[in-house]
């Protein structure tokens, strides 16, 4: 069975070392500042959003506060994977806006020593805006691609989702407030463990 996972800050970590949330898209693994990251989320229903930017995969209800999903395969410009049992939305806060980025799995929690962060060559960079990425860390056989997820969104773009959530938590709940049976209503988040 699984669970939510809470991410909690760990300052027992030396200052020489990242710790890094792990995940997976389009065949590649990603690695993000665990600090940029709330919470780790099971896939259930995401409500679409009729004429939303192409990456916008809709909205979640999260204990009640309405989430806009991003689908970062999208974002990053691969092409978009069928959801599964692995996949996850990892819960951020930019600028004050909560927002869920789609991913194919999250592996988990590692530490990295900073001096193993190289500069992002220049064939991820090809691929990928290297405006999204921080670098490239090494772990072994193992290599990371360093993303920067207050980044991957312009300013913008997020009080644009920041207007889009609060507009839905708004509607969500006076219509709630009016029929509690309305099929307009987000259906409450199942929240499980990883």
């Amino acid at each position: 069975m699984f669970e939510e996972t809470v991410i909690k800050e760990d300052s027992t970590l030396p200052k020489e070392s990242l710790q890094l949330v792990v995940f997976e898209l389009s065949g590649e693994e990603f690695g993000v500042d665990i600090m940029q990251v709330s919470e780790i989320i099971p896939v259930s229903k995401i409500t679409r959003v009729p004429q939303a930017p192409e990456c916008v995969k809709g909205l979640i209800n999260l204990r009640g506060k309405i989430i806009v999903v991003i689908d970062l395969n999208r974002r990053l410009g691969f092409s978009s994977k069928e959801r599964d049992s692995l996949s996850r939305i990892i819960i951020v806060e930019v600028r004050d806006t909560m927002i869920g980025m789609l991913v194919n799995s999250v592996s988990g929690v590692l530490k990295l020593p900073i001096s193993s962060v190289e500069p992002t060559p220049d064939m991820i960079k090809s691929k990928i805006n290297a405006e999204y990425l921080t670098g490239v860390g090494k772990k072994g056989n193992r290599l990371l691609i360093l993303l920067n997820l207050a980044r991957v969104l312009g300013e913008e773009e997020i009080d644009e989702l920041s207007q889009l959530s609060s507009s839905s938590s708004s509607s969500s709940s006076s219509s709630s407030s009016s029929s509690s049976s309305s099929s307009d209503q987000l259906p409450e988040e199942n929240i499980y463990m990883l």
